[in-house]
């Protein structure tokens, strides 16, 4: 019975949720560490050959960074403005902590999986881009095809945090 009542005291419903949080931050941006290099990794071999071309490459590069801000963007609702229960202003029972790490499971997830799938698009992009410098427009439309689906998770993440979990 004492290491129950150890596990209810430590799992307590606000760090349940700023767990949730934290690996939304964590995945969506590993996600995006990984699809902004495997486009760096396609352009460099680009760039050796043409270092005029840096602008239209760095475009590309750039787009699987921004599941890492939308993950970060979560971190920074569930955690500052959802109660500001970092510093002990509020309290959140565990069922509000699960639904607060619930609410963090869309980005979490889908910004992960998307952003490495954007890399790889737009790692094909540089491809097409170093034959083609012309074509980049379609390029960077092809990447942000997939930026579509990280877009949903962010959405699908705000409003469980905004309107599914009732504080206070």
């Amino acid at each position: 019975m004492e290491f129950i009542d150890a596990l209810n005291k430590i799992f307590t419903g606000n760090v349940i949720a700023f767990f949730g949080a934290s690996l939304a931050a964590i995945l969506s941006g590993m996600g995006s560490a990984k699809g902004v290099g495997i486009v760096g990794e396609a352009a460099a071999g680009v760039l050796s050959e043409d270092p005029g071309k840096f602008g239209k490459l760095l475009v590309l590069q750039a787009l699987p960074g921004t599941q890492g801000i939308y993950g970060l963007l979560i971190w920074f609702m569930v955690v500052v403005v959802k109660g500001n229960f970092l510093f002990g202003n509020t309290v959140l029972t565990v069922e509000q902590g699960w639904q607060m790490f619930a609410a963090c499971l869309p980005i979490m997830i889908v910004g992960y999986f998307s952003a490495i799938a954007q890399g790889r698009v737009a790692a094909a992009g540089v491809q097409l881009v170093a034959k083609r410098p012309e074509e980049q427009s379609k390029a960077m439309v092809l990447a942000a095809m997939v930026e579509t689906y990280a877009i949903f998770a962010l959405l699908a993440s705000f409003l469980m945090v905004f309107f599914g979990v009732k504080i206070g």
